[in-house]
């Protein structure tokens, strides 16, 4: 292989931003193609960007989306504040549709999804993101072998990452003291950008006997 082919969604979030980092930085990354909304306003030899208006709806960028070996999909929201049927379309509707075109274009592309811990896949949780990711979850796996779901808990941004959720900078901003020990005596519980990155681009790259990935796998891939 002369060099991973990747896109990922979600570049600018937190956890995106903590992917897109490590797949510039690691020299088994040829090419990285980030579908956005909007620029992400920077630049690198290996980085293109492709825009969209609807994730849902990703026929206009087909043409950009084949040749592809792995996609990191890092996109997502906060349930706070949103009803099913907008958390559905974000959560469920949009991956979805991203896995279905990139596995048709490129046959054995894996296809890893950030979706956290607490994830219901026997999709009766009362809490409703519980559900619907855990819907996802579920229709993702069924895609085929390729696929990965990771389950992170607590996540520390490093290097620059930053939520674009306000009340979760705060919450970082609070806790980033205390990190350290969390990483000490909670190692299942606790990872970083910067880890799930390097556990993403390890999956990519050799696959894994684990195809739900909680914080320990994570923290293990990634190390």
């Amino acid at each position: 292989m002369s060099g991973l082919r990747v896109v990922v969604f979600g570049a600018s979030g937190m956890v995106g931003q903590g992917v897109l980092r490590e797949c510039l930085l690691d020299d088994r990354v040829a090419s990285v193609l980030a579908v956005v909304r909007s620029p992400l306003g920077r630049s690198h030899p290996r980085l293109r960007e492709a825009a969209t208006a609807d994730f849902a709806d990703l026929s206009p960028i087909q043409d950009r989306l084949g040749g592809l070996d792995a996609c990191f999909y890092c996109l997502g929201v906060s349930a706070i504040g949103m009803d099913e049927r907008q958390y559905t379309r974000i959560s469920y509707d949009y991956p979805l549709a991203a896995a279905r075109l990139l596995l048709d274009l490129n046959p054995g592309l894996t296809f890893t999804y950030v979706t956290g811990e607490g994830t219901d896949r026997t999709e009766r949780s009362r809490a409703m993101w519980a559900r619907v990711k855990g819907r996802t979850e579920n229709d993702l796996l069924a895609l085929g072998p390729d696929t990965y779901m990771f389950r992170p808990g607590f996540i520390q941004p490093l290097y620059g990452a930053r939520s674009r959720t306000g009340w979760y900078r705060a919450g970082y901003a609070v806790t980033a003291p205390l990190l350290p020990l969390l990483r000490r005596f909670l190692p299942d519980r606790v990872t970083t950008t910067e880890t799930v990155g390097r556990a993403m681009l390890a999956v990519a790259l050799r696959g894994d006997a684990e195809r739900v990935l909680p914080t320990r796998e994570i923290n293990r891939l990634g190390a």
